[in-house]
Formats: C-alpha cells, sequence, structure tokens
C-alpha cells in the first residue's frame, strides 16, 4: 500500500482559504510588501496563528498535528520587516506570531564553566546549541520587570525559554566582571550570566 505524504508545495490546499482572503500575486499593495519569486502565488493572510505559548491554530482552533507543526515550520521565515510567512516554491502566506514561533522545552548541560555548551530542545524537537551564532538575549518587562529569555533557532527565528528552563539556566549562572562604554568612558560592572560554545551570555546585572 502506498504511503501518503503531504505536498509541501501547496499551502492553500492543506489550509484553504476563505474567497476573500485570496490575493492575487499581481495586487499591488501585496507586491509591495512582499517578495515573490518566478511563479510563486501569494497566498495572503492564511489565518494561522502562533501564540504566545508556541501553539499553532488556523481559524481560531488548534492544529493537533504535530508532523503538521513541524512541516509548516520548516518554511517558516521572518522579513526585514518583522512579518512572519510560510514560503514554499509555489506559494507564499503570512501568518501572525504573537511572540516568537517556537518555545524552548528542555536544555541539556556539557561540560563546565567556559567550555560548557548548552543544548536547547523546541516545542517541534529542534536541537539548538547556543553560541556565537545562536545567541541568548534576555528581555525585561519595563512595568514588571519580568524576564522573557530567548535563543536564537535560525534564520531570525527564535525560541522563548520555558520557566523551568529558565531557571535550570540560571542556576549555572556565575558572575562576572565586563566593561561597559559609555560615550569617551568606560566603566567596570559586575554582571550575572551563562558560558556556552566559549560565549558569556548575561542574564542580569549584579547590584
Amino acid at each position: 500500500m502506498k504511503q501518503r505524504t503531504t505536498n509541501i508545495n501547496s499551502i492553500s490546499n492543506l489550509f484553504p482559504l476563505r474567497s476573500n482572503e485570496k490575493l492575487s500575486s499581481t495586487d499591488p499593495k501585496s507586491s509591495d510588501n512582499a517578495q515573490l519569486t518566478n511563479g510563486q502565488t501569494l497566498c495572503g493572510n492564511l489565518d494561522i496563528r502562533i501564540n504566545s505559548e508556541g501553539l499553532w491554530f488556523y481559524h481560531g482552533s488548534p492544529i493537533g498535528r504535530k508532523e503538521l507543526v513541524k512541516l509548516f515550520s520548516s518554511v517558516l521565515s521572518l522579513d526585514k520587516n518583522g512579518r512572519y510567512w510560510l514560503t514554499t516554491p509555489a506559494e507564499k502566506g503570512e501568518i501572525i506570531v504573537e511572540d516568537v514561533p517556537f518555545q524552548a522545552v528542555e536544555m541539556t548541560v556539557d561540560g563546565i564553566n567556559e567550555s560548557q555548551k548548552l543544548t536547547f530542545r523546541t516545542n517541534i524537537d529542534e536541537m539548538v546549541v547556543a553560541d556565537g551564532i545562536h545567541s541568548i538575549r534576555i528581555e525585561t518587562d519595563p512595568k514588571t520587570e519580568e524576564p522573557s529569555p530567548y535563543v536564537m533557532v535560525r534564520d531570525g527565528l527564535e525560541a522563548r525559554l520555558t520557566r523551568a528552563v529558565f531557571y535550570q539556566m540560571v542556576d549555572l549562572g556565575v558572575e562576572m566582571t565586563v566593561d561597559i562604554v559609555r560615550g569617551q568612558d568606560i566603566y567596570k560592572e559586575q554582571v550575572y550570566g551563562v558560558w556556552s560554545s566559549g560565549q558569556f551570555f548575561q542574564i542580569g546585572i549584579v547590584t
């Protein structure tokens, strides 16, 4: 019996659009905002949303098939205007991402101190080693001062660390003195962070 496979060339077949969502690749507004290759069709807004927990929704309903989420994640991209797209050789459609597309749900540690390597597993089972390309950053909410930690996965696409993974990473933190340049002056500052692949990633400032 022949195994059925998913044709990633056809986004619109897997996620049929409402009639008023279909956009022509020759639409002036669409052409201004999306770069298309020869023969590629602009599908417009696919009504797909990734919420802040990394869960995918279509027309407001959860997409329960992890294999399908992995498939579409493989063609997900972020453009220079901060817009997210599913892009295949035949089609291109925009999706909404509330925060970042992935979650880092697990972390493993190899080595210690400056030889330490932190490897993250995402909710779609991608493995990422934090290094100079796959950096860790912390965003702090100015009102609540709540930290939001992220790791770069690929091509501008990030994963937010779950609370448990973040706490695990914080437990590995060390203090370090760094030089801070303000104008022509250089100040010494004590910071807290973690090592991975020979890179030091700051988590916070020691007060």
